[in-house]
């Protein structure tokens, strides 16, 4: 094989290896179902950076139904609980519940895109929610150069693999 046509092809292996890895790499929650009227640990994986850039903040949107956020602090980042109300009003342990942390910042850190983490939310779902559905948490991921979306919500969640930026997911099951 003579140099060019060498080059040719590795140029070609490392576009379809590039383009394979960043339409099935992105943001995930570990634990994809969860139970309505109990505490969800939503631990959001963060398999890269942003086309090869470090990830220097994350912020997930809090769906509604989704109450007693509490983000789980990480070494070498800032973390920022914002606060704003319900659309509904929710029983919590004897409390009416109308505000409560709406979206959820981890900012400061540097993610190297040759390595992974997680962040970590204790979260309580409420009965409000619908069992058998899937439930999004829009994320977007800023890095040091370029932003990742992962806010795209499907229509019709058997076609969720079609999305290239799908919000992370969990399928919400009956309490038993």
């Amino acid at each position: 094989m003579s140099n060019t046509n060498h080059l040719r092809f590795l140029g070609a292996v490392a576009v379809v290896t590039l383009t394979a890895s960043s339409a099935t790499a992105h943001i995930t929650l570990e634990n994809r179902q969860a139970t309505i009227g109990s505490s969800y640990k939503a631990v959001f994986v963060v398999p890269h950076g942003c086309s090869g850039s470090a990830t220097t903040k994350i912020r997930v949107q809090i769906p509604e139904g989704v109450i007693d956020v509490k983000p789980m602090p990480k070494p070498g980042w800032n973390v920022e609980a914002v606060k704003g109300k319900y659309a509904a009003e929710y029983d919590f342990h004897g409390a009416k519940l109308t505000e409560g942390v709406t979206e959820v910042v981890w900012s400061g850190g540097k993610l190297p895109d040759d390595f992974y983490d997680e962040f970590v939310l204790s979260t309580f779902l409420t009965g409000a929610l619908k069992p058998d559905t899937m439930l999004y948490f829009p994320t977007v991921q800023e890095c040091e150069q370029g932003t990742s979306r992962w806010i795209d919500i499907p229509a019709d969640p058997a076609h969720a693999h079609d999305s290239k930026w799908p919000a992370p997911g969990v399928k919400l099951l009956a309490k038993p």
